[in-house]
């Protein structure tokens, strides 16, 4: 390379000064992108060598935590240019967030891995990163991610302080017993108010202020401390390296080309390409094809031990035998499961349907492989007399529901139709017969067609979520209305500081899984921060809203809402297929009833032909008579004619 130099030099010796000068520039940017290509790049023989040459005692496994934009990803980047994974001034921001959905949006919505080496007093330590989301919607992805880890990076805006995500974030790492290394991120940012916000990280999470590291992820600033700080904090794994091999699945995703991809964590022994491991929960028997180190690009190795995270490829085919928290174990050897990760139970339910039912296969490939992806997601058979075969899945927010539906689109090229969501009530029977027929007393309900009639059903139960809401004082007036308004129930209200609220509010989730996040914003400014955790279910009163079209009853378009709800939500279903059905030869009557009670109606008129228009005076007598026989024909033609509703309708009607 020198010697390619110097004869650009002597070639570009005899020409103008600029034309030295722009020669010389180019040859600066060559060196500067040849070095830092050569920091970034490592051959797997080398990073094999330094495997093995590594302790368990120099490992560190951690995971970024933070309120969403708070920073995580541009922390991450840094930690990977300081450390060589990646070549500084890449041209690529976030570099760990590689899905579209998430450049589009500016926000991780699927936790990444990547193992770096970092030299710290003259030795070399195996740091093994896990970048996770920051929205409430993707916390299953921190919960799993937290099961291959030992510590965790606390991120914390310098301008927006602590907010609802972190204090959920927090607590999540306490309850696993994780080490956690506090920064305040954006100190340089000139509205930054670093001081008062370590005041409220020791008054709510009892940290002090002297160890909170200051850092700038953009800048670059502080960055090197933070990594000190994680190998002099964080202990190094609790495994055994002279076991037999056993491992978690902590995450999965699929290639078309090599089936399902699992990342795994090694608790004890080692692993390598060509043995026969089985799975615990499925009891299937696979041979390892491949093994790979993140670094972030796959790297690939001869031998995978006990401390290690790596990928893992096996044939595995599908999310029925790929399991997320699986423990996997060499063949025909007895072994215990390595951890209690449970995922989430999903808490919103939509319906997916394919546009057309030829695409019924297409559609559900990509629903499988995306599911792979993302273990939060529930499917089960569903069909709808408006839209045909679907499925029904589950979310853990309306955030997840629209980039799942994304992700069906851009990484698999299907256009699903997907209904409004609803949550799952659970009523309790007092019919003998449908007690036999299901084998206990309770239903859980998702979707109103299947309610039983009233006069079966003793009890009604739904769903509830205590949200904590942090909020400068400024708006706690208006954002307390918001939550009287959606029947919430105050729980605490407490001052961070002199400005900044935390209030805590039980609310039913069919209250918030729509627009309540946009409202909240809008009250507040954007200020305001709001997270949610399950909690329970609720005795309450609901009812089953039925839409009539002339007298028939339209299955497809009932919907359960809260008796307090009722009118509303009946008022605005009818003026929208008012606005949706077309006109046709007979009047059509679009009544919302809750069983025989009729809440609102709204009625299309008929066609009406001039039947008078070929009368030329005479007596008004004939005009009467033909207008009279016009209307006789009306009224026989609505008692016999069907309803024809549009297929768009019905899409229009049911899909968000």
């Amino acid at each position: 390379m020198y010697k390619s130099i110097n004869w650009t030099l002597r070639q570009a010796t005899g020409q103008c000064s600029w034309k030295r000068l722009a020669a010389y520039r180019a040859l600066c940017s060559t060196l500067m992108r040849s070095s830092s290509a050569d920091a970034a790049t490592l051959s797997p023989d080398a990073v094999q060598r330094q495997l093995s040459e590594l302790p368990v005692e120099r490992i560190r496994n951690f995971s970024i935590i933070a309120h969403v934009d708070h920073g995580k990803s541009t922390l991450a980047d840094r930690l990977l240019e300081l450390t060589g994974a990646i070549a500084r001034n890449a041209g690529q921001n976030q570099v760990l967030d590689n899905l579209q959905v998430e450049r589009e949006r500016g926000i991780t919505v699927k936790a990444q891995t990547a193992s770096i080496f970092y030299k710290h007093r003259n030795a070399t330590y195996l740091l093994n990163l896990i970048d996770t989301p920051g929205h409430v919607d993707f916390s299953n992805e921190v919960s799993r991610s937290l099961a291959a880890c030992d510590g965790v990076i606390l991120l914390v805006d310098a301008c927006h302080g602590v907010q609802a995500q972190t204090v959920a974030n927090y607590h999540l790492a306490k309850q696993r017993q994780l080490a956690i290394v506090p920064v305040l991120n954006k100190i340089d940012i000139k509205h930054a108010n670093p001081d008062q916000v370590t005041k409220d990280m020791q008054l709510l999470f009892g940290i002090e202020t002297a160890s909170v590291l200051r850092v700038s992820a953009k800048l670059g600033t502080g960055v090197e401390q933070v990594l000190q700080r994680v190998i002099e904090t964080i202990p190094h794994p609790r495994v055994q390296r002279d076991c037999d091999f056993r491992a978690l699945i902590f995450d999965s995703w699929f290639d078309k080309y090599r089936g399902a991809l699992n990342l795994i964590y090694v608790l004890n022994g080692q692993l390598q390409p060509g043995q026969d491991i089985q799975s615990l929960a499925t009891k299937k028997m696979y041979n390892v094809k491949t093994l790979s180190l993140l670094r972030p690009a796959e790297c690939p190795l001869e031998t995978l031990s006990a401390g290690q995270v790596g990928l893992l490829a096996c044939n595995m085919r599908n999310s029925k035998e790929s399991i997320i928290g699986d423990t996997l174990h060499l063949k025909h050897q007895a072994a215990t499961a390595a951890g209690s990760y449970k995922p989430q139970q999903p808490i919103v339910f939509a319906g997916i349907f394919p546009v057309d039912q030829s695409r019924h296969v297409a559609l559900r490939s990509a629903i499988d492989k995306t599911v792979l992806n993302d273990s939060a997601v529930t499917v089960s058979v569903d069909s709808s007399p408006a839209l045909g075969q679907g499925w029904r899945l589950g979310f853990l927010g309306l955030l997840h529901l629209e980039v799942f539906c994304q992700r069906l689109q851009q990484e698999h090229d299907v256009e699903p139709i997907i209904t409004a969501p609803s949550v799952t009530y659970r009523i309790v029977l007092s019919n003998p017969r449908l007690i036999k027929q299901h084998g206990r007393n309770t239903l859980d309900i998702s979707n109103a067609a299947l309610l039983p009639e009233p006069n079966s059903i003793e009890q009604y139960h739904e769903p509830l979520v205590l949200g904590t809401i942090i909020t400068p004082s400024d708006y706690v007036g208006p954002i307390i209305g918001l939550c009287v308004e959606r029947r919430g129930v105050q729980q605490s209200c407490v001052n961070i500081d002199e400005q900044r609220m935390l209030m805590q509010y039980v609310l039913p989730l069919s209250e918030i899984i729509l627009d309540f996040h946009d409202r909240l914003k809008s009250l507040s400014s954007g200020y305001a921060s709001f997270s949610y955790e399950d909690h329970g279910y609720h005795l309450t009163h609901l009812v089953r809203l039925d839409i009539h079209l002339n007298g028939r009853n339209c299955e497809e378009l009932c919907r359960i809402v809260h008796v307090s709800k009722a009118l509303g939500v009946a008022r605005q279903m009818v003026n929208k297929l008012k606005e949706l059905i077309p006109r046709q030869m007979v009047q059509i009557a679009i009544q919302a009833c809750v069983g025989s009670k009729v809440l609102a109606r709204e009625t299309i008129k008929a066609y009406r032909k001039d039947v008078t228009a070929k009368l030329y005076g005479g007596d008004v007598t004939r005009r009467m008579k033909l207008l009279k026989q016009q209307a006789e024909g009306k009224k026989k033609m609505r008692s016999i004619a069907n309803i024809r509703v549009p297929h768009d309708t019905f899409i229009d009607v049911l899909k968000r």
